[in-house]
């Protein structure tokens, strides 16, 4: 039956979610359409089909031990030259961010695996483009600001046609619930 490719996520919400999702279309990054705006806690990881089932319960586990916390993006930064990718920084909730993804990966669970790159929270505006189009993104996000209580995290699929969609939530404190908004603040971007 082959692998599904799944990741976990803690996503940012609207308006600042779509916000940034179309600004980095703006910027030319033809994956944007099929990736919503998040933080990552598991990146894209194969898994057997029959394996979803342990993956939400171990999901969780890890959830019912989290509680909300504040999150805070501001200003930009660049994994270049390392990796082709500019990002919005996350600068309050990365040490939770951190802990999170740590349970998510932990070695008592289904989804133990290294990572390619050591973790570093962050919110990607733009991805393998021209490097004139990543100058752009670093340049006209610097001034993004934008914050909100994070109260869960998300298990999503990719799909065949290369979209990620989400599965499940795991709002903190242990109940699964269908996906929905969470409370919001205000974003700003820089006016020129």
């Amino acid at each position: 039956m082959g692998t599904v490719t799944i990741g976990v996520s803690i996503a940012v919400p609207e308006p600042h979610g779509s916000l940034l999702q179309e600004r980095r279309t703006g910027f030319g990054d033809a994956a944007a359409h099929g990736i919503p705006t998040h933080v990552t806690l598991l990146p894209p990881t194969e898994i057997e089909p029959g394996a979803l089932p342990a993956v939400e319960a171990h999901l969780a586990q890890v959830a019912a031990a989290g509680r909300p916390f504040p999150m805070r993006l501001s200003g930009t930064g660049t994994f270049r030259p390392v990796s082709p990718v500019v990002y919005v920084r996350v600068v309050e909730g990365a040490e939770v961010c951190a802990w999170l993804q740590q349970r998510v990966r932990d070695a008592s669970g289904p989804l133990v695996r290294e990572l390619q790159f050591p973790y570093h929270p962050h919110v990607t505006v733009a991805h393998g483009i021209d490097e004139r189009a990543m100058d752009r993104a670093f340049e006209e996000l610097a001034g993004y600001e934008a914050q909100w209580s994070c109260t869960g995290f998300a298990l999503h699929e990719q799909g065949t046609d290369g979209v990620w969609r989400q599965l499940r939530e795991f709002p903190f404190g242990g109940s699964v619930v269908p996906p929905q908004a969470a409370r919001v603040d205000r974003g700003t971007l820089p006016t020129r």
